[in-house]
């Protein structure tokens, strides 16, 4: 079963739960106290040692919040029935999953915790998904040491070989709809059925189908309400996920890439709405995020621990009251400041200024962007992790950041915004790209890496909707080219088999690459109200494929170089598409009633 990135799971033998244990500087989890293991860092040299030694490498690749990778380093990694044979025949190499992307996109199936065992050569000899207690280890580590050949868990990976067009097609479009479609839960509602979450991709494309498709809308608010309840009633913020088939039992850890997500796609949909209650899930995650997870820079942490004491359920702890709860505690915080994660919450707090037009949203997100930019930019646009990294660079980081600054440049038209946003859309296409492959890899391909570069999923899907919306926005077809990169990887045969529903944020890409998206043209003067309130009405409109511009000539060119718009003596919004726009819309009411009939 493939698990989704967007979630990151911590498995059991039987059952799922998830921790938080202290982090180290370096963003690696802390060795247990008194463990008889050696534990390494991963790099080239582990390699080289192992074929000096003649050692086989273990690499336990963990979520530094997950119970069960708690678990079995304080019980499987401490049995003299695996340390005696990790200590004559192994080199052990301990991972956080969330400081290496290189490593946790290439695993993302197989955990957490991950357990992969590699030959001296750098070959994959087993890979084990989930917790595993100390007898099945040792008699693993024993089978590999007898038996040192590839075991049936490392299947020959799929060489996906790129498609030529960028478009689906007719047939193939309507495939992967009825996919989508038929991975709704009629049951307990939601996309998906063992696990609970907002799958935010899917429910994205039913905001984007609402007019044209009712019974996608439906199955969008319902998994909207249902999401509430996982949302902490005392504290805010969205737990990560439901188990059991239904939404009643969360599992308590807080991820910054839920929180993220959860309040983008609640403001988006209280722009289609005006649900109050979408507003108020997206104002209580955002209020969690800055009483926990945000530092006195205005960056945002990484986690927060689902439990108050190592392995210990928390449900009793999150049923009590806030004065209840701080009596005993506060869970663990990841205080890592990643670029990727930062990236994350800018967007959403764009997407939150856009609809509210609270411009303290704007603000936050401005500020957040200026310390990534002073403490994690890296020569030539792109970004690094963390403050030092072990590899990288990584494409999420400079993803992720280059989304945001493009937000930001559409909220606040300052070019600044879309300077850095294009700059970073050339770092991707310098260090990321494939060569005469197409599709953008996690991790530089400029430099040689163990494992080797290559694509993910979900990441190309975002390069492919970033780069798209860049191109029409700067004008620029090197960026358009940067799409259609990505496109051919994610439309070549094969690589969305096993994917299931998990196709929304593809469907979305290809769309907005074959389609013009509802442009808004804004004239008038900075200090104008009536430019402004238009401004405004343009920025709530609720699909992301949209172009929103406001242009004072006595500033600047006009956007592109186009200046199609005729001289009048007062504030005008305009429609456009295919180089044609509207006639003048001269108060934000008119404009406002226009945009209801293409929402």
């Amino acid at each position: 079963m493939r698990i989704p990135r967007p979630l990151l799971l911590c498995i059991a033998a039987s059952g799922l739960l998830a921790f938080l244990p202290a982090v180290g500087a370096a963003g690696e989890p802390a060795a247990p106290v008194g463990s008889a293991i050696t534990w390494h860092a991963w790099s080239p040299e582990i390699f080289a040692q192992a074929k000096r030694e003649n050692k086989f490498i273990l690499l336990d690749l963990e979520a530094v919040w997950c119970h069960w990778c708690h678990v079995m380093a304080e019980t499987t990694y401490r049995d003299p029935a695996v340390t005696g044979p990790m200590a004559a025949r192994y080199l052990a190499v301990r991972v956080d999953q969330d400081s290496r992307p290189d490593l946790s996109n290439r695993y993302e199936d197989y955990g957490w915790p991950a357990t992969i065992i590699f030959a001296p050569d750098g070959r994959e000899l087993v890979k084990r998904q989930g917790y595993v207690p100390p007898r099945a280890m040792a008699a693993l580590l024993q089978a590999v040491i007898a038996d040192p050949t590839p075991g049936p868990s490392v299947r020959p990976e799929t060489v996906v070989a790129a498609a030529t067009a960028t478009e689906l097609g007719d047939a193939r479009r309507a495939e992967l709809l009825h996919a989508w479609a038929e991975g709704y839960d009629e049951k307990a509602g939601g996309w998906g059925f063992s696990h609970k979450f907002l799958d935010w991709d899917s429910v994205e494309l039913a905001l984007h189908r609402a007019g044209a498709d009712e019974r996608g809308a439906q199955r969008a608010r319902d998994t909207l309400r249902l999401q509430r309840k996982l949302i902490d009633p005392v504290w805010g913020g969205v737990y990560q996920y439901s188990v059991g088939g239904d939404w009643n039992e969360p599992h308590f850890e807080k991820i910054m890439q839920m929180q993220a997500e959860n309040l983008r796609i609640d403001a988006q949909a209280y722009a289609r709405w005006h649900d109050p209650a979408d507003l108020a899930s997206a104002r209580a995650i955002y209020g969690y995020l800055r009483k926990f997870l945000t530092s006195p820079d205005g960056v945002v942490y990484t986690s927060q621990d689902a439990d108050l004491v190592p392995g210990e359920h928390s449900a009793d702890y999150y049923a009590l009251d806030d004065a209840g709860r701080r009596a005993r505690g506060i869970p663990r915080i990841d205080t890592h400041i990643y670029a990727r994660e930062n990236g994350w919450v800018i967007v959403a707090l764009c997407q939150l200024a856009a609809v509210t037009g609270d411009d303290s949203y704007r603000a936050e997100a401005e500020r957040s962007a200026r310390w990534v930019l002073a403490h994690r930019a890296l020569p030539g646009g792109g970004f690094r992790h963390d403050e030092k990294d072990a590899a990288g660079p990584y494409l999420g980081d400079t993803l992720s950041m280059g989304r945001a600054f493009l937000a930001l440049h559409q909220l606040t038209q300052d070019r600044a915004w879309l300077e850095q946003a294009m700059a970073a859309a050339r770092f991707v296409a310098a260090h990321f790209a494939r060569g005469a492959e197409a599709g953008f890899a996690s991790s530089d391909t400029t430099v040689n890496a163990f494992p080797a570069p290559r694509p993910q999923f979900d990441e190309n899907v975002s390069v492919a909707r970033w780069a798209g919306a860049l191109a029409r926005t700067s004008g620029q077809a090197e960026f358009r080219t940067l799409a259609a990169t990505a496109l051919r990887w994610l439309l070549a045969p094969g690589a969305t088999d096993g994917r299931g529903f998990y196709v929304a944020g593809l469907l979305l890409a290809e769309e907005e690459f074959r389609t013009d998206p509802v442009h808004v043209a804004v004239l008038g003067h900075r200090d104008d109200p009536v430019a402004r309130a238009m401004f405004a009405a343009g920025l709530r409109l609720p699909d992301a494929h949209k172009l929103v511009e406001w242009w004072d000539r006595r500033e600047s060119p006009a956007p592109r170089g186009e200046d199609i718009y005729p001289e009048l003596d007062r504030a005008a919004a305009f429609l456009c598409a295919n180089g044609a726009c509207s006639s003048p819309i001269l108060t934000e009411a008119a404009l406002t009633a226009r945009l209801a009939k293409v929402k």
